[in-house]
């Protein structure tokens, strides 16, 4: 029986089943007391049940594995060797999907009369006969009515139909590249299709022809939803401005633009309609908690060997974002790091410049160490947010540093007035499902600058002491840092975060490192407790949700740091360990964290009375 005859089978008993159940439904009668003559609704009562009979024991159905075997002209057997093919399956079912298989891959390499006209089943073998025919190929595809741009856009070129294998695949690729062009240049309704066919022996020739349909533009943007953001400051984030033609490209990177904003809440895709040639889109949004107020108090074992008790260290966060409902955002951050250092950062965020797609932010840096010296950054930058590419940044930065006090000292020393003028590019790539909480996605930034790094000669040094030091110098900078996070069952998450910068300078000071340590950088360990010119901190991080936004978590910190300027150099490789809580609370969130560390440059170990305690109240509104 071939398979055509087999399908004809089942249908006809299907048929008849189905017959046979509908005529069964018309004579069962309709108990409806309206109508006479019926019977009484009264049931008689029942006889008593029999002892119910014990189960019968379930009946296994083992698979029979069966040999495939497949028959073919001697011409098409070089072309089936050349597709892997499995000589035994496990069952019926399985035979039936190979050979499916098989034949719709002959189809998608341009064998398009490739079929199987004959399955024969014994006890435990599959024989099949098949016919794969010769492969059809492309005598030429040539462009009917589009323009020249938009073929060149979509990747079409002659050349590459003209005596090449037909391949369905290859077709439908090139009709969707084209139909995604159209919709991108406001003809959302398009069509494409083959014109002035022709068939000669197994060549085809064609037009490619496109029916653009009705052009459409973009309306306006209907916010939708409890929010104060503005539709002005939305409709140019995202460039979608009224009378422009409809793009399906710009509509889709419009969901993966608002989830970049911390403040906005997308309740559900950007909704379209079109009326009249005109395209209106909706957006579901709501004000989410983000403007942000930190406090947050260490206590740390006293830094200095010869006193007793502990110290206090703190930190006060400041953060305002979507002022006014423009998308503007302040920011300002002092912290205490030890009893000698304070650190203060502002930020100002001002986004669709001069009526642009461009983010202009300036950011200003101060770090003084007591009796020592302060460092001071301004840096400017400007943006270019996309949906798909990630952030692209080009920014402008001055680093100077100056010496608070010095000594008579007849050796140069480790710290020196110097400013370094740089410039650079940054990158940052976010597929977070949530910016606060994320459960899973990926998130990378990295940026790279070179400058000119000058040295001035401070007053109060002799000048003989800085023969043979290059006052003039090129520095590179580099900083990157990926995060990747995998949802565990029901509700934990893990993070596996690589964090690292470096400096490379023929001549560097102490006031020129980098600083690391501490609750955000490498926890274990005082605030800012080593100075490096190249670390890497790899981190693994599981968390337990306890809630849509309190979770208990479990790190480790693997950091490599090497110290490296003139007088000393050294590697060294610390390692932070600890547990905490993030607990949301009426009055914000609540966390606590409990960390040791471990360090063989600064001759720490594990131990209890070099734990490091952090608890902090975060407060969004």
């Amino acid at each position: 029986m071939t398979t055509r005859s087999r399908l004809c089978f089942w249908g006809m008993l299907l048929v008849g089943w189905l017959a046979g159940s509908l005529a069964a439904r018309a004579q069962t009668p309709t108990l409806d007391p309206n109508v006479p003559n019926q019977p009484g609704l009264a049931s008689p009562p029942l006889p008593p049940a029999p002892t119910p009979a014990p189960p019968a024991a379930p009946v296994r159905v083992l698979a029979r594995p069966r040999a495939l075997l497949l028959d073919a002209e001697a011409t098409d057997r070089p072309v089936l060797r050349r597709y892997k093919v499995r000589p035994t399956v496990p069952d019926s079912l399985s035979a039936l999907r190979e050979v499916r298989e098989l034949v719709l891959a002959l189809q998608n390499d341009a064998y398009l009369t490739a079929s199987a006209d004959d399955m024969r089943w014994t006890r435990d073998t599959v024989r099949v006969r098949l016919y794969v025919g010769a492969q059809f190929r492309w005598a030429y595809l040539r462009n009917g009515n589009l323009g020249d741009g938009l073929l060149a856009r979509a990747g079409f070129r002659e050349k590459f139909f003209r005596q090449t294998p037909f391949r369905p695949e290859d077709w439908a690729k090139l009709q969707e590249r084209i139909l995604m062009e159209a919709e991108n240049q406001g003809f959302p309704f398009a069509t494409v299709g083959l014109d002035s066919i022709q068939l000669s022996d197994r060549d085809i020739a064609g037009r490619v022809v496109l029916k653009r349909g009705q052009a459409v533009v973009f309306d306006s943007l209907q916010i939708v939803g409890n929010t104060k953001t503005k539709k002005r400051f939305l409709t140019k984030y995202l460039q979608i401005f009224p009378n422009q033609p409809f793009s399906q490209q710009r509509l889709a990177a419009a969901a993966q633009l608002l989830r970049q904003l911390p403040y906005l809440k997308l309740k559900a895709e950007p909704e379209v309609r079109f009326a009249q040639g005109r395209a209106r889109v909706y957006l579901l949004l709501d004000d989410r908690p983000s403007n942000q107020f930190d406090a947050i108090v260490g206590v740390l074992p006293n830094a200095d060997a010869n006193k007793t008790g502990v110290q206090f260290t703190g930190d006060v966060t400041i953060n305002l974002r979507n002022i006014k409902g423009g998308g503007k955002q302040l920011g300002l951050q002092w912290r205490k790091t030890d009893a000698l250092s304070q650190l203060l950062d502002a930020q100002y965020v001002h986004p669709n410049f001069f009526g642009t797609p461009l983010e202009v932010a300036g950011t200003f840096n101060l770090y003084k160490q007591t009796e020592d010296f302060t460092t001071i950054r301004p840096r400017l930058q400007v943006t270019y947010p996309t949906a798909r590419a990630g952030r692209v940044s080009f920014f402008a930065e001055q680093r100077g540093s100056i010496i608070d006090a010095l000594k008579d000292t007849t050796l140069l020393p480790e710290n020196l007035d110097s400013q370094y003028n740089s410039y650079g590019l940054g990158y940052a790539f976010n597929s977070l499902d949530d910016l606060f909480f994320p459960r899973r996605g990926i998130l990378v930034s990295g940026q790279g600058a070179v400058g000119t790094k000058t040295i001035r000669q401070n007053a109060q040094l002799r000048p003989e002491l800085y023969e043979g030091v290059a006052l003039r110098s090129t520095q590179y900078t580099f900083g990157l840092r990926a995060e990747r996070y995998f949802p565990v069952k029901r509700a934990g998450v893990l993070l596996l975060r690589l964090r690292g910068e470096g400096l490379f300078n023929p001549r560097l000071f102490t006031n020129d490192l980098l600083r690391l340590g501490g609750l955000n950088s490498l926890r274990g360990f005082n605030e800012n407790q080593f100075y490096t010119s190249t670390y890497a901190v790899a981190t693994a991080e599981f968390r337990q949700f306890i809630g849509a936004d309190s979770y208990v978590f479990l790190f480790a910190d693997q950091a490599y740091l090497k110290h490296y300027i003139t007088e000393t150099r050294y590697f060294d490789q610390p390692t932070g360990l600890g547990a905490g809580l993030s607990l949301r609370t009426a009055a914000g969130m609540f966390q606590f964290v409990y960390s040791l560390g471990q360090s063989t440059t600064i001759n720490q170990k594990f131990g209890f009375n070099a734990s490091k305690i952090h608890f902090g109240l975060t407060s969004r509104f």
